[in-house]
């Protein structure tokens, strides 16, 4: 007899979109990687939209700053140290250990890809993705899952808040990231599509792991009745 502790993580109804959108998003990182490698300078779409974000005053700044913090080491660990709670005291496992990885695998895939993309802002400080706009984005994704599996949404709204969740606070860290000059609009759009990338499949793989876990000890247990 086997049986799953706790719902997925990453809801049935959800796996062949969100499949598809990681798809997409993975050849969207791909290709600005590929247009921005051991660039230093903005792009042109950069040039367009750096001028009406970059330079804000008072009190948008002060704005911009507060949002900053949340994705640097101190700020981030609160923020999921909070979501791993939540997740455990509504007795979700699977969730608070998809919070976990996920944020390791979303902060080990922006590092590695700023090595080997090496485009650098503000002297040789690498840029691309935003790592900040990523965490953001991968934590939305992650707490939105968890809604969506608790509320019992079907396809179209689980999607729907998802996608909003990941829009909303991508937009908001990227926001910031290109308000205060730390990186450039496209690394701020890489850095969301990473997270796009990472987190359907670290669902995935949470699920895959925990499912064989839990039938490794009902076999042990059966194993033990004989």
């Amino acid at each position: 007899m086997t049986g799953r502790p706790t719902p997925t993580v990453l809801p049935p109804s959800l796996r062949v979109r969100l499949g598809l959108i990681a798809a997409l998003s993975t050849l969207a990182v791909i290709v600005l990687g590929v247009l921005y490698a051991g660039h230093s300078r903005p792009g042109k779409v950069d040039g367009w939209i750096q001028p009406a974000v970059e330079g804000v005053r008072p009190p948008w700044r002060n704005v911009a700053l507060a949002a900053d913090f949340w994705g640097e080491p101190a700020g981030a660990a609160m923020l999921v140290v909070a979501a791993v709670a939540g997740c455990l005291l509504l007795r979700r496992p699977r969730a608070a250990g998809l919070i976990v990885a996920g944020v390791g695998m979303t902060v080990a895939t922006t590092t590695l890809l700023k090595s080997l993309v090496g485009r650098t802002i503000h002297g040789d400080n690498l840029s691309y993705p935003s790592g900040h706009t990523a965490f953001a984005t991968a934590l939305a994704l992650m707490v939105a899952l968890l809604a969506t599996g608790l509320l019992g949404l079907g396809r179209t709204a689980g999607t729907l808040l998802v996608l909003a969740a990941a829009l909303v606070a991508g937009a908001a860290m990227g926001w910031a990231q290109a308000a205060l000059g730390a990186h450039y609009p496209t690394d701020v759009l890489g850095g969301w599509c990473t997270a796009l990338t990472v987190i359907p499949a670290t669902a995935w793989l949470v699920d895959r792991m925990a499912d064989w876990l839990v039938d490794r000890m009902a076999a042990a247990a059966r194993r033990e009745r004989r």
